[in-house]
């Protein structure tokens, strides 16, 4: 049948159903003596009325716009009359755009209260069943999901009304749908069975054990086999509900599904199983893990295909942990370890990075000796490994191997390979390792850290590329948050400020850059206590550069002070700059005095608010644009100072009022 064939029976039968809600409206009031204009039945008939107008409506909008008011519509029309007029009206009219469908499988999902509750609840499932069974995939998955919410706030009486003889009792219900979900799993459309397969794992759940023992299995040791890898591939996720279902002592049949899936010819399901692999391991248990399941991983472990190697690698603390205590130490070094070793020297660089992120577990398994002669030679190729994810990880995890073999030993293995690293020639290299400085940071103690790392972070900021200087800049503020002021002003402050006595100027710059980021971390005290001495100092520079960085640092750090210090501080050094010969510095400084120019401005105080005194007379040599602009520039120091701030302009008089606690 055409679209338009669908259009027009949609037509007839909206207007059917509406001539007969007419009808029957018009002889109700007959039979009560009432004109129909004044009965309160047409007055309710009214919303669903307007209702089917709208979905006879060409605008798609205005039709999706009516579906999402139905629960309104439905309380209007009260229960019965959704239950025999509404709902019978929209099962008729199941033909329309996508959108509008999958808005009424979501209504019809919390349709239960408005039909009159659970009794009559299966008079819902025919417009979802109808749903359920278009071509559009996400309106099915919908109306799907709004079949399962029914079935799980309701009883199967409810739902199967014509059953309710049977006494709906568990068996029969197993009898009644465990034939309907065998035969799904023996569709001849693959794509039945794919959905089949998703959904086993859910579908067993809900299962008595004998029943899945005598109609399941064999249905699930099919689709294991079936000839489609999507089929497969679904049912590896269902293999860990089996498992835990079947409980260890019953997995024996389960095992043989398992290697045949692991040994698939599809890498995607060997991906999916190595992927779900130590789940399987816990459902199965210590105990039942044989031989042939570690092998399988194993096997994964040294697949053809770089996923499945990542995919298993990533898992491969978890399958140590998961093995028998009594035989895990000589399954590690006989079949793991090997298997490691070459993973850590192969060519993909997502295999070594999802080994590097968890290879460092392995640590409190093995022990301080076999950590030391085993694993340590590992970690070094990874720490040098040329992928930045890899170092990562290993940096990351370095907490680990540092509870197994002490500091000691971690300074004398690791850390000489990560100074080797903070030197090398390549900056991109170099700009890695300052990356990683504050993860060491944080797993390393304070008096640790600056004897072995402290120096090459205040090198770094003498070095010859941008880039790594300003990494390094930013890698003092974090080193800063980690240890706190104090440290700053004995281990960081001295080395940084001796930057400013350098011959070079790019090294005095830094200097004050690094003030610029360290200042918000320090505080006003620390900062107007050491570093602001510096920045003022700096202001006489006899490279313009420098000077108008001096300007931009003035700017930068304002909001951390209080008014007495910019004022008898700092305000100096913005006048002279104010006066500078290069262009570039006064228009730095010009941008700096924005900031100070409230400043300027005595203050009177009151017991709620401080009201600025002589603001007109301080604008007055501005003209009318530059006194709002001004204004605007105090009203942005204000709000930085004080939260509670307010600008009112009023009878062409700038006054300023702020209001305080």
């Amino acid at each position: 049948m055409s679209q338009c064939s669908y259009a027009l029976l949609s037509v007839v039968v909206c207007l059917l159903t509406l001539a007969r809600i007419v009808f029957y409206d018009m002889t109700a009031a007959m039979d009560t003596g009432i004109s129909p204009s004044a009965s309160k039945d047409s007055d309710s008939l009214y919303p669903i009325a307007i209702l089917i107008d709208e979905l006879r409506n060409e605008d798609v909008q205005l039709r999706l716009n009516s579906i999402r008011k139905l629960s309104t519509i439905a309380l209007a029309l009260g229960p019965e009359r959704t239950r025999t007029e509404l709902i019978p009206f929209l099962t008729d009219t199941i033909y329309d755009e996508d959108e509008v469908l999958l808005a009424l499988g979501e209504q019809l999902g919390n349709f239960t209260h408005l039909v009159g509750g659970p009794e009559y609840v299966s008079c819902l499932l025919s417009p979802l069943e109808s749903l359920a069974t278009v071509e559009e995939t996400v309106v099915r998955e919908k109306a799907v999901e709004s079949l399962r919410t029914l079935a799980d706030k309701h009883s199967v009486i409810g739902l199967l009304p014509e059953h309710r003889h049977a006494g709906c009792s568990v068996s029969f219900i197993q009898e009644f749908r465990l034939p309907l979900f065998r035969n799904l799993c023996k569709d001849d459309t693959p794509m039945v069975r794919r959905a089949a397969a998703s959904k086993f794992g859910e579908f067993a759940k809900v299962v008595e054990l004998d029943n899945f023992k005598q109609d399941l299995m064999t249905a699930f040791v099919e689709l294991a086999s079936d000839d489609h890898d999507s089929v497969r591939l679904l049912l590896v996720e269902g293999c860990v509900t089996v498992a835990e279902l079947l409980r260890p002592e019953n997995c024996d049949p389960l095992r043989p599904v398992i290697i045949r899936l692991a040994e698939d010819k599809s890498w995607r399901v060997r991906y999916m199983v190595a992927d779900k692999f130590t789940d399987i391991q816990k459902a199965v248990g210590p105990e039942a893990m044989c031989t042939e399941l570690s092998n399988a991983f194993i096997a994964l472990l040294k697949d053809v295909e770089a996923e499945v190697r990542s995919a298993a690698a990533s898992r491969v603390i978890e399958f140590c942990k998961n093995l028998p205590e009594a035989s895990r130490e000589n399954l590690i070094f006989n079949q793991v370890l090997p298997c490691v070793k070459d993973l850590v020297n192969d060519v993909n660089q997502h295999v070594k990075t999802s080994l590097a992120s968890v290879i460092m577990g392995m640590a409190p398994l093995l022990g301080r000796e076999k950590t030391v002669e085993h694993l340590l030679p590992m970690y070094l190729m990874l720490l040098k490994d040329e992928t930045a994810e890899v170092r990562l990880n290993i940096i990351s995890s370095l907490d680990k191997i540092n509870e197994v073999i002490g500091v000691n030993q971690l300074a004398n293995s690791l850390l000489p390979a990560i100074v080797d690293l903070a030197e090398d020639v390549k900056w991109r290299v170099r700009l890695a390792i300052i990356e990683y400085m504050p993860l060491l940071a944080r797993q390393l103690a304070q008096q640790f850290f600056d004897e072995k790392l402290l120096e090459y972070c205040i090198n770094w900021l003498s070095d010859h590329v941008y880039a790594i200087r300003e990494a390094a800049t930013n890698n003092l503020k974090e080193l800063v948050g980690k240890f706190g002021v104090q440290w700053a002003e004995r281990a960081v402050f001295p080395k940084v400020l001796a930057l400013a006595s350098q011959s070079n100027y790019l090294q005095r710059l830094t200097c004050l850059n690094c003030i610029t980021v360290l200042a918000p971390v320090c505080g006003s005290e620390a900062t107007a206590k050491h570093l602001l001495p510096t920045v003022l100092k700096l202001a006489t520079d006899p490279i313009a550069n420098v000077r108008f960085n001096v300007a931009k640092t003035l700017k930068s750090i304002a909001p951390i002070f209080d008014p007495a210090v910019v004022q008898n501080e700092i305000k100096p050094t913005i006048l002279k700059l104010l006066e500078d010969g290069d262009d570039d510095v006064r228009f730095f400084a010009e941008e700096a005095k924005n900031i100070y120019l409230l400043t300027s401005v005595k203050v009177k105080k009151h017991p709620r608010v401080c009201i600025v005194k002589n603001i007109d007379a301080y604008f007055s040599k501005f003209c009318a644009f530059e006194r709002v602009v001004c204004c605007q520039m105090c009203h942005c120091r204000l709000q930085m100072l004080y939260p509670n701030f307010c600008l009112m302009l009023s009878n062409n008089q700038q006054r300023i009022i702020m209001a305080t606690n």
